[in-house]
Order: C-alpha cells, then structure tokens, then sequence
C-alpha cells in the first residue's frame, strides 16, 4: 500500500493561518493533516465495504521551511500490517524542476480499520 499526493503551499496552509506559529510558512499541523490525506490514499483502496480507517499514532518530524508557492509531495508507505493495524511511514519533499528534492518532513502515523456503523454506535 503506496501512495503519493501533491499540494502547493497556500496562505492557508501558513502557521499564520492554523495558529502554529507567526511565520507564514507551512505549518505544521497542514503537513500532518497532508500526511494523513497520503496515509488514507493508501489504505482506502484496499478496505471493506462498510470499514474506514481511524489514525491512532502519529510521529512527525517537520524539518524543513515550506514558502508559500511551494509544491511539497507527500508519500506513504506501508511498513507494517497486522490485522487491522497499518503502520505507514511517511515523507514529504520539495518538489522542484528535476522532481523531488529537500526532504520538508519525516514520520510514522498508524491507522486502524473500523466498521463505520459500529465506530459511530458506540459515540
């Protein structure tokens, strides 16, 4: 289970705009919600009628600054699976004229599959 996303940095995206920081670069929380985004891309091909899946774990290293403008890929690769355990490992990278390049962040995020209905019977 592989899958790669892209998104260009908007002001929207800027800690300034999530209420991470005052620096109108990508925030953080952005990259993680685009991580997860990648993660769900991976995974939802492959799930049950009826199942979703629910992060449960997330480890990110953001490492790099992130303009606004800049395209930014997000990858995810399965690294584990057991079950209804999935563990993806997840990178996102610069992406400039020769493809992609300075590496913005790096991490671990797991998901678990659920039936949908009984997930939500139990609120």
């Amino acid at each position: 289970m592989d899958a790669a996303l892209r998104f260009i940095v908007t002001d929207a995206d800027t800690a300034v705009a999530v209420g991470s920081g005052s620096l109108p670069v990508l925030g953080t929380p952005r990259l993680l919600a685009w991580c997860e985004a990648a993660t769900c891309a991976a995974i939802d091909p492959t799930l049950p009628e009826g199942s979703t899946s629910v992060g449960t774990r997330v480890s990110l290293e953001h490492l790099a600054a992130s303009p606004v403008g800049q395209e930014v890929e997000v990858t995810a690769s399965s690294s584990y699976a057991d079950g209804r355990l999935h563990r993806f490992t997840v990178a996102a990278r610069h992406v400039g004229p020769s493809g992609p390049g300075k590496v913005v962040g790096s991490g671990e995020i797991t998901r678990v599959v659920v039936d949908s209905a009984k997930f939500l019977a139990r609120l």
